[in-house]
């Protein structure tokens, strides 16, 4: 958005699921003068589509972790590095030359790229070379804002030190990241001047300001009655460590008060993958409701009064309008970034869910944070910088690229229209 606005021209190239093609933010960038928007599917051939898929299912580490594992890593073995390097150099090339042509300058932008992505790292170091000896600026720009402030979150984590998951950062020439929760990641891996510590652009002001112009019409805008305290509460990818049977005794709790009503939202990527809001007992509540994927983040924040978050980023818009966030950090294995800068915010049992529902009943929802711990939070994890996030942003690219065009390679674990924008 903001590098349109600035007199500069994008192609948005979206690697992941298709549906997130007809998103509403995606909708949006497309009708900005400078920006095409089209899905990675819309610039191959059919074959050369299946053929590019097929190799990357052979690196990518979901058909390696499943049952069919032993066999994708056989034939790895066998395709090799060699064998696969015609056809990242072929697509690579197609997908430069649709944005760049001959020109020496500009910048190649990616989401984060990790080791265990769904996306190849092999490809993307194949296309970021190709870039650079065109003389072409390449920068990998923010996958999340880091709702953790602790490391081991995920199952199977047990080891504390430098992660060789985001060593790839050392592909790109700048990387470019929200605050230092993120940054300490990949310090490990890259000289301190590559990193560029920026904001969070995709909870800064200005961005949030025009998100609220673009939201379509709310599916909740008659749910609800305005006399009971409304609930949303955010549940994280099925990868981190949840401790379900709790989250599901929290959520029997809640619904006991007669005057409450929740809505339960799934992760927007992968909230399939876990049984919980399957369950049967759950479906039975006549107060809660599971969100369908037609209920954005920003209708189901614009319904609530409080939202209960299992560490997710989502909650960030919630703590800059000063809405009540209760950070659960006893129903999951991480620490909070919210509860960390926010102590208030934090709930460490069941007494507390209880007394924080209890209060909010009896007293309202204002004047719930402590301004100062607020304003830290702010100042620490969002607006790192000041307040001009995005025109950092649209500096840091114009100075890696020299000016020019600039293509927006999106990972498919964190479609664009998940709402980060440049």
């Amino acid at each position: 958005m903001k590098w349109a606005e600035s007199g500069h021209t994008c192609d948005v190239v979206l690697i992941g699921s298709r549906k997130f093609r007809q998103d509403f933010r995606l909708e949006y960038l497309a009708g900005l003068d400078g920006v095409q928007v089209a899905h990675v599917s819309e610039l191959f051939t059919p074959w050369l589509y299946t053929a590019w898929r097929l190799q990357m299912l052979l690196l990518t580490g979901n058909l390696r972790r499943s049952f069919v594992g032993p066999l994708v890593r056989r034939l790895a073995n066998v395709y090799t590095a060699r064998r696969r390097a015609p056809l990242w150099c072929k697509t690579g090339q197609l997908l430069l030359e649709r944005t760049f042509g001959q020109d020496t300058r500009g910048v190649l932008a990616f989401d984060w790229i990790e080791r265990n992505s769904v996306i190849a790292v092999e490809w993307v170091e194949a296309v970021v070379a190709m870039a650079r000896k065109q003389g072409l600026g390449t920068v990998s720009l923010p996958h999340g804002d880091s709702p953790h402030a602790n490391q081991l979150i995920r199952r199977g984590e047990w080891r504390l030190g430098p992660d060789a998951t985001f060593s790839a950062a050392r592909i790109f020439d700048r990387l470019v990241v929200p605050n230092e929760l993120c940054a300490q990641r990949f310090r490990p891996f890259l000289e301190e001047q590559a990193i560029a510590i920026l904001g969070s652009p995709r909870f800064s002001e200005e961005w949030l300001a025009r998100l609220k112009i673009l939201a379509p019409p709310s599916p909740l805008a008659n749910i609800g009655n305005q006399k009971r305290l409304k609930i949303v509460m955010f549940l994280r990818k099925a990868n981190f460590t949840t401790f379900w049977e709790e989250v599901s005794e929290v959520v029997h709790l809640i619904a006991a008060f007669e005057q409450v009503e929740l809505i339960i939202k799934p992760h927007t990527r992968s909230g399939w993958k876990q049984s919980f809001t399957r369950s049967k007992s759950l479906q039975k509540l006549k107060n809660v409701r599971i969100a369908s994927d037609s209920m954005h983040s920003v209708h189901l924040m614009n319904w609530a009064d409080v939202c209960i978050d299992l560490a997710t980023s989502v909650v960030f818009e919630a703590v800059r309008s000063r809405q009540p966030v209760l950070a659960a950090d006893y129903l999951h294995a991480g620490r909070s970034a919210v509860a960390e800068y926010m102590p208030e915010t934090a709930l460490h049992c069941r007494d507390d869910v209880y007394e924080k529902i209890s209060h909010f009943l009896a007293r309202g929802c204002q004047d719930f944070y402590l301004e100062a711990h607020r304003q830290k939070f702010l100042d620490h994890v969002l607006d790192v910088g000041g307040k001009a996030v995005l025109s950092r942003y649209v500096a840091l690219l114009e100075e890696t690229g020299g000016g020019g065009a600039a293509t927006v390679r999106d990972a498919p674990n964190n479609p664009t229209a998940e709402g980060r924008n440049v």
